[in-house]
């Protein structure tokens, strides 16, 4: 077959690409532009071979061989075919197993099922050798490609340069076309908020009405504080203010009667939620959930199974898993379905907080996109930053297409206001 294939081991090109335009290997330090490096790639290989192309193989590894957000990206792609090794942690660095094997078993299979005539490669190992004269021996012409290297010395193994038929380098002018150095200068997220003084919150003081109901309850259930045996009463913090016990605290929860919050009113209702192996539960009843999160509707509850299988045929073929892009595609699922858009109204108002039960739903739809996967199944910091992000940026476009929507703009010689009211007229 006249044509051409190219095949791309991702640790090698991004790499040495990092070494090359960053000074270190590290691929945290680069962004790439995957769509103008593919398109590059194509490009290249087509003027080099003078044959068409018929496929782009992208090897890389992956951590339990879960398609992190740039695979995802890159799969749905013209002429583009991931294959994923796994990703292993060693001595403190990551490690590729199993991509040199699978990049030896498809260029073997290629050159013997004479599916290509040129196979280009974009790799520096020498584990390849035997595949590469494989090819050879199967008539098939052999391009290797190298990443220009950061010291003007070979990055490739030499066996496998003496062996290609054909030789290039990749140049600084030809990677920085799709791939730039990170400016580590400024944050790519918001700064994280201040943790709360927790010794600070145990000192304050609880409402009387409280203290009264747990120092009833404790004389109750130990009888009299003088005999042997009494309970030990709570430390006291800085400025003589007793530290609660948890005792305390659920009989301060339990407590009858009015109590009053910082503002002189009434004090918000408390919310309890229990951890189990099925997950959060929510009490019912005064300590479950509040009553104006608990009548938000979750994306699961308003998702026909159609909906659900037209969702998930998107995130495969659409959404490219950045969590930005992640939090967005949520809240947009989340707002078209709901039957009311008064629960868009009280979401909007309890910015930044999301409710529990919807931002641990949010964080598990991030898990599909492998956001946890090298994480220790925790999602970085940053990553959720920009989810919830995302999430806050699609309710707010759309509360103000809402408003703008329940108040129109005032025609001329209407008599209205700024706001849309109609104006009073003045008292004759």
């Amino acid at each position: 077959m006249d044509r051409c294939v190219v095949l791309v081991d991702a640790g090698y090109l991004l790499g040495a690409a990092a070494s090359l335009l960053a000074g270190e290997p590290s691929r945290s330090r680069i962004t790439v532009d995957h769509a103008a490096l593919i398109q590059g790639l194509r490009e290249r290989a087509e003027a080099d071979t003078q044959q068409p192309l018929l496929r782009i193989y992208w090897f890389d590894g992956a951590p339990d061989r879960v398609p992190q957000p740039e695979h995802r990206r890159l799969r749905v792609m013209s002429r583009v075919t991931v294959r994923l090794g796994a990703l292993t942690r060693s001595d403190g660095r990551w490690a590729q197993k199993g991509v040199d094997a699978a990049m030896h078993a498809e260029l073997t299979e290629l050159a013997r099922n004479r599916a290509c005539s040129d196979v280009v490669l974009v790799t520096g190992d020498g584990d390849l050798l035997p595949g590469l004269m494989s090819a050879k021996e199967h008539g098939v012409a052999v391009h290797l490609w190298a990443v220009q290297a950061a010291d003007g010395d070979y990055n490739q193994s030499e066996d496998l340069v003496a062996e290609a038929d054909e030789r290039r380098v990749l140049d600084r002018a030809w990677i920085t076309r799709a791939v730039r150095a990170k400016d580590l200068t400024g944050l790519c997220s918001p700064p994280p908020a201040p943790r709360p003084d927790i010794a600070a919150i145990l000192s304050a003081p609880l409402p009387e009405a409280a203290l009264a109901e747990a120092a009833r309850n404790g004389a109750a259930a130990t009888g009299d504080d003088d005999r042997e045996g009494a309970p030990v009463p709570a430390p006291a913090a800085p400025g003589g203010k007793a530290v609660p016990t948890p005792k305390d605290l659920a009989g301060a929860l339990r407590a009858p009667g009015p109590q009053t919050g910082a503002a002189g009113g009434p004090a918000p209702a408390s919310a309890l939620r229990w951890s189990s192996d099925k997950g959060w539960i929510d009490r019912a009843g005064p300590l479950g959930e509040p009553a104006e999160t608990a009548s938000l509707p979750t994306l699961a509850q308003l998702t026909s199974a159609e909906q659900r299988w037209a969702d998930r045929e998107e995130d495969i073929t659409t959404v490219g898993g950045d969590p930005f892009e992640v939090g967005q595609v949520f809240a947009r699922r989340w707002m078209e379905r709901l039957p009311e858009t008064v629960h868009l109204q009280k979401l909007a108002t309890m910015y930044p907080r999301i409710p529990h039960r919807i931002d641990g739903e949010l964080l598990r739809y991030a898990a599909r996109f492998g956001l946890l996967a090298h994480k220790d199944d925790q999602i970085d910091e940053h990553d959720r930053y920009a989810i919830r992000a995302g999430f806050w940026r699609e309710i707010d476009v759309r509360a103000a297409a809402e408003h703008v929507a329940a108040v129109p703009a005032a025609a001329p010689g209407s008599g209205t206001g700024d706001l849309g009211a109609p104006l009073t007229p003045a008292a004759e």
